[in-house]
């Protein structure tokens, strides 16, 4: 049977609203200040932290949340998105399973703008990681990107497998933007479901065909 991708243009907040299935996992990327003007950056700051929240209250006890984020510069002061992840997960009662960093580009490079590498954090409220069951600490490369903003190809893969071994059968990207995640969990046999805010990005969502 064929995995089905289902992706609303719409707003990713109001669908978190609502639990999802025990069997859903979240793999998101959430925006960044830049993409979220009209807030301020204080209000960027507290809109992640209670997004993050309210996406780890989404999911049933014993799923999973993964996010994967790149810092940010703000007027000079790095931004961590792992503090702010964890500080919103904490508030929803979940703990880490594990922390993987992302090579943005590889080892030894130096960047201007964006760092070199990305955060990806998974973590739950009540499920905890049998022994053996870890995977690499370091991804060393992304892998094709769908666009800059994009989660690589090798990271989805990761995430996707994983949410898969602890019993996910669905894979939900509140954020979905061009869809990255959602092809890759329906090329290894998940069904999808995205949100999207730009109606442009929905649509490219809806087509996206995973790059291995």
């Amino acid at each position: 049977m064929t995995a089905s991708r289902t992706v609303h243009h719409g707003d990713g907040i109001a669908f978190l609203a609502k639990p999802l299935p025990a069997d859903h996992a979240i793999i998101t990327s959430l925006p960044d200040t830049s993409e979220l003007p009209a807030l301020g950056f204080a209000g960027w700051r507290t809109w992640f932290v209670d997004t993050v929240a309210l996406a780890c209250r989404a999911v049933a006890d014993d799923a999973v949340a993964i996010f994967y984020q790149t810092d940010v510069k703000h007027e000079g002061r790095w931004v961590d998105k792992a503090h702010l992840v964890m500080t919103g997960a904490d508030a929803a009662g979940s703990h880490a399973l594990w922390h993987r960093i992302v090579c943005r580009v590889p080892p030894g490079t130096t960047t201007f703008g964006r760092p070199a590498y990305a955060h990806c954090i998974c973590v739950s409220r009540t499920r905890t990681l049998e022994p053996g069951a870890s995977t690499p600490d370091v991804l060393p490369a992304l892998g094709a990107m769908s666009w800059s903003r994009a989660m690589g190809a090798a990271a989805c893969e990761m995430a996707v497998k994983f949410v898969a071994s602890v019993g996910a059968t669905t894979v939900v990207d509140p954020f979905c933007g061009v869809g990255s995640a959602l092809a890759a969990a329906n090329a290894f046999g998940l069904d999808a479901i995205g949100v999207e805010l730009s109606r442009r990005r929905a649509s490219r969502a809806r087509r996206l065909i995973h790059a291995t």
